[in-house]
């Protein structure tokens, strides 16, 4: 067999291509491209959303958990694939710091527990995703920011709303000025709660009682609608039941003054169902969800008609967002100083309440 010059060079090029695309593919196989989660809390929400959420997220993925009923480790273990040494409890969590397996520690606990274990985690070295509310008050907000800043740690917070396609839109057009200057919004959440011994009802663990759970995503479409942040809030506490409501509020209705003069219309109960929507309205046109707030179903209306889009899963979006921050190293747009707002304006609320009057929502 006789090579020519243009052979050699032929099977040179062919033999340098085969060289980079292996390369690239080993590269490629190298590359980290999954978030590996823990769950920090097994109750109805982990149970019923996130763990199924994550069975379809593309960049996250359920490698852990982390619960005080030992009951559920191999339940979960065998629904989820879980290794034993990724399963965890309360007293021996910090030992997850020399787990390689876990990226993300996503807390799943009542708020009054949020701040020690956001902290832990993040002492632990893992990036940290925390429920909504952020904590119980603005101090432990802080707190939680500034040790996954320690760390040097991403920190973010369950706005799941944030990333549903209905309520981008919906921010998107007002801020847009589509219907001119934003004149006001009335957004309220609220549902009948149950069980009179569960969590949510005592002070401690839940910090508040409805504004805390769901008047937190009225408050939060106010600021999300806007871009802005309130100035000063007026609320008034009403209780029909102040027996099973001794410990945390009932029902809250309040008011928000936004900096460009926008007024805010909030309500949010424990005493009955049906209140679950916002309306924005404008010099020239409104737009408002209902249901605004569900995990599935939400809809929409406007001036120009219908707001129609996919539904999609809130908590996979979310997980999903978060996990890409990391692969790509940069912050998230919920991270924890946007809790912080949040906590600023509720106890605003509350202050309100307690003393009849006008109060200045304090800046971050």
């Amino acid at each position: 067999m006789t090579l020519s010059r243009r052979t050699m060079i032929g099977s040179t090029a062919a033999l340098t291509a085969s060289t980079l695309l292996t390369q690239a593919k080993t590269h490629a196989a190298d590359e980290k491209t999954t978030v590996n989660f823990a769950l920090v809390g097994l109750g109805s929400l982990s149970t019923n959303q996130i763990a199924p959420a994550l069975q379809k997220t593309k960049h996250a993925k359920l490698a852990g958990i982390v619960t005080g009923t030992p009951e559920k480790e191999k339940i979960w273990a065998d629904k989820y694939s879980i290794k034993s040494e990724n399963i965890y409890n309360y007293e021996n969590f910090d030992k997850i710091a020399a787990n390689k397996d876990i990226d993300v520690v996503y807390i799943v606990l009542p708020n009054g527990m949020h701040k020690e274990f956001t902290v832990r985690g993040a002492n632990a070295g893992k990036h940290v995703l925390c429920e909504k509310p952020m904590a119980n008050s603005s101090e432990d907000c802080r707190a939680m920011i500034e040790a996954c800043k320690k760390n040097d740690r991403k920190l973010a917070v369950g706005y799941r709303c944030q990333f549903e396609p209905h309520h981008l839109y919906c921010r998107d057009t007002v801020q847009s000025g589509k219907y001119g200057p934003l004149h006001a919004i009335e957004a309220g959440f609220g549902f009948k709660i149950g069980d009179p011994n569960q969590w949510r009802l005592k002070a401690d663990l839940a910090g508040g009682g409805a504004l805390m759970d769901v008047g937190i995503y009225a408050l939060q479409a106010c600021r999300f609608l806007t871009g802005e942040e309130p100035v000063a809030v007026t609320a008034q506490e009403t209780k029909m039941d102040p027996k099973k409501f001794a410990e945390v509020d009932e029902t809250i209705t309040w008011t928000m003054t936004m900096p460009s003069g926008v007024n805010c219309y909030c309500s949010t109960s424990y005493a009955f169902n049906g209140i679950n929507r916002f309306n924005a309205y404008g010099e020239s046109g409104w737009l408002g969800l209902d249901p605004a707030y569900s995990y599935k179903g939400i809809k929409g209306q406007s001036k120009d008609g219908p707001i129609q889009f996919d539904q999609i899963d809130q908590f996979a979006a979310e997980m999903d967002a978060f996990a890409q921050c990391i692969l790509e190293d940069r912050q998230s747009k919920v991270p924890g100083e946007e809790g912080l707002r949040d906590l600023l304006a509720i106890e605003a609320i509350y202050a309100s309440i307690k003393t009849g009057q006008r109060t200045k929502v304090q800046e971050a």
